[in-house]
């Protein structure tokens, strides 16, 4: 889909950074509102996201729609200068419908209804659902069509954030739709799902539920291909709504706010993307120490789900959260840092959750732009400073994220498989083994994509493909195809093992990689939590490790085992594939592409020297001065002519960055504050 951005309901010209938040004005009494939009232009507001959870408030029974008080909002925020991303409101059904219709619950995997009392408590598969739900979107959206605020559309909100997995029997009826689809015969499906084994061999698609709870183990590939079918009922209720925005108001882009961040994975972003105007993300810090390369991280992927094109940062936090175990405000510096990382990869829009921190509900610790404290507040302050600084900023809005010389593959197939139960060890976690390989880019001072694994490979130098486990024919000759090529790629422990019905691919590990790799494993060898074994090369490996024969005269050893069952055997290999030429022979002077496999989970320090090796060997360096390596992040935007490197202080003590040169933007360099974030403006 066309990358289109926010329809701005002024003249202004260029391109312009939007700042602002959700706003429930349907919380407050009418005359607070007056209050909210002049603080709102104090702080620098341009955009609120309105009416997310105002179902019941715009519907208050079946019959009946109240549309004054949101008539009011969308002129009184249009009257002083501020667009509005206007919610379908969709979010979560009122209690007049789940009255009414209590089958439009959600059932989990035993059979419990998921009641009402909190929020989203609705069936992706409901048709009834979905008929009151797309009536309420055309209403809205007939109404508000030719409304001068409207900017954008915001379809429901944070889609599956509590409602992902349903097994009621209406999603068991499209999950059977969904596999007919996908498979074409029953005999297809038992073939691609081994019901030989366990007596699962199915004779007529009525017989097929959803991976309900069960004795023992569910069968694995029925547990992933419901993971898919989830993730793509989501997707097709994103798509109902947004057709008849489509239909209504074909001139306003639609988006909606996806959830790259942490352990989110029942849906699959990288599928979703192309389905949306423009790619909005929802993310929230957590602290620890990873805390910021989890930010990073999740900014650098949500960039490229977007294909480099700018983004919304729909909702993060002002300060502390209400929903983790201890939750801890930010400190002084942080708002701005944390929102300006988001910039740095990619987003145009800086926007929080929420406007006016709330006086009741669940949310009302969670901070917002405007807390309990009220504007003389620090929180305020730094809101407005960070309004401030993405006004100063403004050159950098519209610009894309340059491209670096290396990625890090990203699967969704690879994180649902790997981690389903009945496997070698239920510690692997996919997504801590992909940030620890960022962790390690951070630290060596080089900027590093975070990719779909569908990205096109051309143009990188280097990539990390860590835990690849579902590797399909075409993804492995894709692979392949990229080292002949003379690029290097690493991939790790369980990498390889699966196709895309979850079969093992025969002949011994890393499967459908054993060839490329130029090794060969027999049997996997977890370690138990508290183990670890030594390498030669100084560091530690946890969580795995595997007894490597080398078969191929090409593979050098980078590491051996010192300790542990396999001390003295390889625990780190790369292989020396000889480029080809066009016509796919060897041709002279071509240069040689490397496969390497890492065996055990080195964490990020272990990462950290391997790295250093990895890109000397690939020919890439950090642009950044040798003592601002592992302290400074550097983030580039590019434009006409021109680059923005954003160089963000991860330390709470200055840092020194001689020898940069560029028209500074914001900030300074020389030295950059604790927790700062300098923009430098150079000419290509």
């Amino acid at each position: 889909m066309e990358h289109r951005w926010l329809r701005w309901p002024s003249a202004e010209a260029g391109p312009r950074m939007a700042f602002g938040a959700d706003y429930n004005p349907d919380q407050w009494p009418r005359e607070v509102w007056d209050e909210d939009v002049a603080a709102m232009r104090e702080a620098g507001v341009n955009i609120v996201s309105l009416a997310i959870f105002s179902w019941a408030r715009i519907q208050p029974n079946a019959g009946t729609y109240d549309w004054a008080w949101l008539d009011d909002a969308m002129d009184l925020l249009h009257a002083n200068g501020i667009a509005v991303d206007l919610a379908t409101a969709t979010a979560s059904p009122p209690p007049w419908l789940t009255t009414s219709h209590p089958e439009i619950l959600p059932v989990d995997n035993a059979g419990n209804t998921v009641w009402p009392g909190a929020r989203q408590h609705w069936r992706p598969t409901s048709p009834i659902f979905r008929e009151y739900a797309l009536t309420l979107v055309r209403e809205l959206a007939t109404r508000y069509a030719n409304h001068p605020a409207l900017t954008a559309w915001h379809v429901s909100n944070e889609l599956g954030c509590h409602n992902v997995y349903d097994f009621s029997d209406d999603a068991a009826r499209a999950f059977r739709t969904w596999l007919k689809a996908r498979y074409g015969t029953i005999e297809a499906l038992n073939d691609a799902w081994a019901t030989a084994f366990w007596s699962q061999r199915y004779s007529a698609w009525g017989q097929i539920l959803p991976p309900r709870q069960a004795a023992s183990y569910p069968n694995p590939t029925q547990q992933l291909d419901f993971k898919r079918f989830s993730s793509d009922a989501l997707k097709e209720y994103l798509v109902a709504e947004r057709e008849i925005l489509r239909e209504l108001t074909p001139d306003v882009p639609v988006t909606t706010n996806f959830m790259v961040m942490g352990e989110t994975k029942g849906m699959n972003y990288a599928d979703w993307a192309s389905e949306v105007d423009f790619v909005s993300n929802d993310h929230y810090f957590w602290p620890g120490p990873q805390g910021l390369d989890e930010l990073s991280f999740s900014a650098n992927l949500t960039g490229h789900l977007a294909a480099g094109r700018p983004w919304f940062l729909m909702e993060h936090s002002t300060s502390a959260v209400n929903w983790q175990p201890i939750n801890l405000a930010k400190r002084p510096g942080e708002l701005g840092r944390d929102s300006l990382i988001h910039v740095a990869h990619g987003a145009d829009a800086v926007c929080f959750f929420q406007w006016r921190q709330s006086r009741g509900g669940a949310e009302k610790y969670h901070s917002a732009m405007l807390p309990h404290a009220g504007t003389d507040s620090a929180v305020f302050r730094a809101v407005a400073r960070l309004g401030e600084d993405l006004r100063t900023i403004q050159p950098v809005a519209g610009t894309d994220q340059a491209p670096s010389r290396a990625a890090i593959l990203f699967d969704w197939d690879s994180w649902w498989a790997s981690e389903l139960d009945s496997h070698p060890t239920e510690k692997l976690r996919y997504r801590a083994e992909a940030l620890d390989w960022y962790t390690a880019f951070l630290a060596n001072g080089v900027p590093v994509d975070v990719v779909p694994v569908a990205a096109d490979l051309t143009g990188y130098d280097l990539v990390i493909a860590p835990i690849l486990h579902v590797v399909p024919g075409e993804l492995a000759r894709r692979l392949e195809a990229y080292v002949a090529g003379g690029g290097h790629l690493v991939t790790t422990y369980f990498s390889g093992i699966v196709d895309e019905n979850d079969h093992v691919w025969l002949g011994g590990y890393p499967g459908a990689l054993r060839e490329l790799l130029g090794i060969r494993i027999e049997e996997f060898g977890p370690l138990l939590e508290g183990d670890s074994v030594a390498l030669d090369n100084g560091t530690d490996g946890t969580l795995w490790t595997d007894r490597i024969d080398v078969v191929a005269p090409d593979v050098d050893v980078l590491a051996w085992y010192k300790t542990g069952e396999h001390a003295g055997r390889a625990a780190i290999t790369r292989r020396t594939v000889s480029a080809g030429s066009s016509d796919g022979e060897p041709g002279a002077g071509d240069p040689a592409g490397t496969a390497t496999y890492v065996s055990t989970r080195l964490g990020p320090e272990g990462l950290t020297s391997l790295l250093a090796e990895l890109l000397r060997s690939a020919g890439i360096a950090s642009p950044l001065p040798e003592e601002a390596r592992g302290q400074v992040e550097l983030a580039i935007r590019t434009g006409a002519g021109e680059d923005f490197w954003f160089l963000i202080n991860r330390t709470d003590v200055p840092v020194e960055l001689p020898g940069l040169d560029g028209e500074p933007l914001l900030g300074t360099v020389t030295p950059l504050a604790p927790r700062a974030v300098a923009i430098l403006r150079r000419t290509r």
